[in-house]
């Protein structure tokens, strides 16, 4: 398998709604046979009913409930733009569940959920430099 990801898929309880979210946040996508195609850089975020989503994965349906253990990230390029996107977050309906601060290992980060509970870490972190179309490339940590 290639070390590759193309698609991330959140499984949501009302499309309308998950759509208008990201919307606010400044994401544009399309809406295709009841789903939610979003560009992300290299890859797509997919909005998709919840309950097909477990259906199509061979999961039984049913609701959310705590920590799915997993948090996408977006990096940004200062701590003026973690600030800006975390009052649209909460403008739009998410949740801080982490606000901004200085964290342990030593950059600027915050963190937020979206209306189905999906969590999101937002930082500046200077050691994860993203290139001009946003892509991040990791350093070498040997």
């Amino acid at each position: 398998m290639e070390q590759r990801i193309t698609l991330i898929t959140l499984g949501v309880s009302d499309l309308a709604r998950s759509k208008a979210f990201y919307e606010a946040l400044g994401w544009r996508g399309q809406e295709v046979a009841e789903t939610v195609f979003f560009q992300a850089g290299g890859l797509g975020l997919v909005l998709w009913s919840r309950d097909k989503l477990a259906v199509d994965c061979g999961l039984e349906p049913g609701p959310a409930s705590g920590f799915g253990g997993i948090a996408l990230a977006h990096n940004v390029r200062s701590e003026a733009e973690v600030d800006a996107l975390l009052a649209k977050v909460a403008e739009a309906g998410g949740t801080i569940t982490k606000p901004p601060a200085v964290n342990a290992i030593g950059f600027y980060s915050s963190a937020f959920t979206d209306p189905d509970g999906h969590a999101w870490e937002v930082a500046h972190n200077p050691g994860f430099p993203l290139a001009e179309d946003g892509t991040v490339t990791l350093p070498d940590f040997g």
